[in-house]
């Protein structure tokens, strides 16, 4: 048979094609080939289980965006107050049950379960480079308890939660904590129950960190209106049965300020607002039964798509330096990369495992000790 020119060009690209692609295979990055393969495997698993923030919109927009991004791996979201989710996680461990696969919660709701021996460290399941990069992320990687590998914190912010009713007083009239303590404020201040957990017990535990105990009994000296009903502290605040309430942020108020009515943030105080990270304390349960699919909604909750949403159904602000967060400041939330600086933000931070243990259980404990 006659050889052409035709014939030795095909004949060598079939010898050419093989070596391509395996030369192609080899210049993947290793993290795309570990990628894959977690994709792979998530798949074969089916499901994630994981526990987070009551937020039915977190939820929705969750659920709807993920299955499709990830088809066959099955989100069963449960959506509630984080001591419930973690009550419900500690309770499968002690039976020797495995449904849960993370939880998301507020900053002190895992270390009990840390304590306990439930969680793994967090840290091996970040795979891909716009997650894993600390040069992606406000403070670099953050996480809450001291060995630095098992709670992780994606956001931080600060929160307008002193208001005041504007007919009732003007904002120079308190410009210091200390300024809480007057004559005058006796009897009208409200305050989210620092007993029960939320943003009454983190302002709290603020106060006992910066003003100390003695100063804490002398403001529960004020007649404070205690509730844990936020709609029923905004409705004193906005009907004059208060001048100022604590604990409290924009999205409580936002109706009574379409409605009109005199109720405004007080302007940071001298000694500053902490910095939090909101509901956004993640933690991997020991021996889940889905850790490829865990690995899988880690990193696409990490990314730029995965923060955006989470950050517009929560209203909270993520350490993300490529996700806009600016927008947030007119509804109360000031994302500390746009505000502060990373030794700023440390000043004031009100999450790490050092100051929930040094200051939110012992203001806790003052708390029930006053409020009796």
């Amino acid at each position: 048979m006659r050889t052409t020119p035709a014939l030795i060009m095909v004949l060598a690209s079939l010898v050419w094609l093989p070596t391509s692609v395996a030369r192609a295979a080899e210049s993947k990055a290793p993290w795309q080939s570990e990628w894959e393969r977690t994709v792979e495997a998530a798949k074969k698993e089916g499901k994630l289980v994981a526990a987070i923030p009551a937020s039915a919109e977190l939820r929705k927009a969750i659920g709807e965006v993920f299955p499709k991004r990830y088809p066959g791996i099955e989100l069963d979201l449960t959506n509630a107050r984080g001591p419930s989710n973690a009550a419900k996680i500690a309770a499968e461990h002690a039976a020797g049950v495995r449904d849960f696969d993370l939880l998301i919660s507020g900053t002190s709701t895992p270390f009990n379960l840390l304590n306990a021996g439930i969680l793994e460290p967090a840290e091996p399941l970040l795979i891909l480079p716009e997650v894993k990069d600390p040069k992606r992320w406000f403070g670099g990687h953050v996480w809450l308890d001291n060995a630095k590998k098992f709670i992780y914190a994606f956001q931080v912010y600060q929160s307008e939660n002193i208001w005041h009713n504007a007919s009732m007083m003007k904002p120079e009239e308190a410009r210091s904590y200390d300024d809480l303590l007057l004559p005058k404020f006796k009897g009208k201040i409200g305050i989210l129950d620092p007993r029960s957990a939320g943003a009454g017990t983190a302002t709290w535990a603020f106060f006992l960190k910066i003003k100390g105990e003695e100063w804490l009994k002398k403001l529960a000296a004020q007649e404070l209106f205690l509730s844990r009903d936020q709609r029923q502290l905004a409705d004193s605040l906005a009907k004059g049965k208060v001048a100022i309430t604590i604990g409290l942020t924009y999205y409580t108020f936002s109706p009574f300020l379409k409605a009109g009515l005199p109720v405004k943030p007080l302007p940071d105080m001298k000694e500053g607002t902490y910095t939090s990270c909101g509901s956004s304390a993640t933690s991997i349960v020991k021996n889940s039964p889905h850790p490829n699919a865990t690995k899988v909604f880690i990193n696409w909750l990490y990314g730029k798509e995965g923060q955006e949403i989470y950050g517009k159904a929560m209203g909270q602000a993520t350490r993300r330096l490529d996700v806009d967060t600016k927008w947030m400041a007119a509804h109360g939330v000031r994302a500390s990369k746009d505000f502060l600086t990373v030794e700023e933000n440390n000043r004031l931070e009100n999450y790490g495992e050092e100051t929930v243990g040094k200051y939110w259980a012992a203001s806790v404990k003052v708390a029930e000790e006053v409020f009796k």
